[in-house]
């Protein structure tokens, strides 16, 4: 699924709690276009792209654990995201991200939290640890019956307080 987005120029953090979109102004949005996070094995990457020719604005390198350094959710939104877009030389920068909608920005934590289990149960496996969320992933079985196999019931009858029926075989009718 494509998500559009919005990219904002935020300004730096104005306290230690996080950032509040609320202090984007509508005119310090840069650019806008769509947003895909792509995940190959443990490297999880947050793509913003160019929706008719698919070129690439900026990127997000998401590394394994550091999920909270790299996307920030702001403070005042569920909808809005701080970025960490660096070079690959050493340098970093900060940039908002929006979403039109709430169930895009949710479908995008969804993304990233998948990713993020994915690698988990990978790791898990490579050690032989067993899985952080108490799930253990093994392959369907089957349990249903085979031709002409029968499972036993034993049925006790249960005593009546009346005596208006008649007892047969297990059962009781009533008369």
């Amino acid at each position: 699924r494509v998500l559009k987005v919005a990219v904002y120029k935020i300004p730096p953090r104005s306290t230690s709690g996080g950032y509040k979109c609320g202090e984007w102004l509508q005119s310090d949005k840069i650019w806008s276009g769509r947003l895909r996070v792509v995940s190959c094995k443990e490297r999880c990457e947050i793509r913003l792209e160019d929706p008719n020719s698919g070129d690439l604005f900026a990127a997000c390198f998401v590394p394994r654990g550091q999920r909270e350094t790299s996307v920030e959710p702001v403070l005042d939104s569920s909808r809005y995201f701080v970025l960490k877009i660096e070079d690959g030389a050493g340098k970093h920068a900060f940039i908002g991200l929006g979403f039109a909608e709430r169930n895009e920005a949710f479908d995008f934590n969804v993304a990233l939290s998948d990713h993020e289990k994915y690698v988990r149960r990978e790791h898990d496996k490579e050690t032989g640890e067993s899985s952080a969320d108490g799930i253990d992933i093994h392959p369907a079985v089957n349990h249903r019956l085979k031709e002409g196999e029968t499972i036993p019931i034993n049925v006790k009858p249960k005593p009546t307080s009346s005596g208006t029926g008649m007892r047969f075989g297990g059962f009781f009718f009533l008369k």
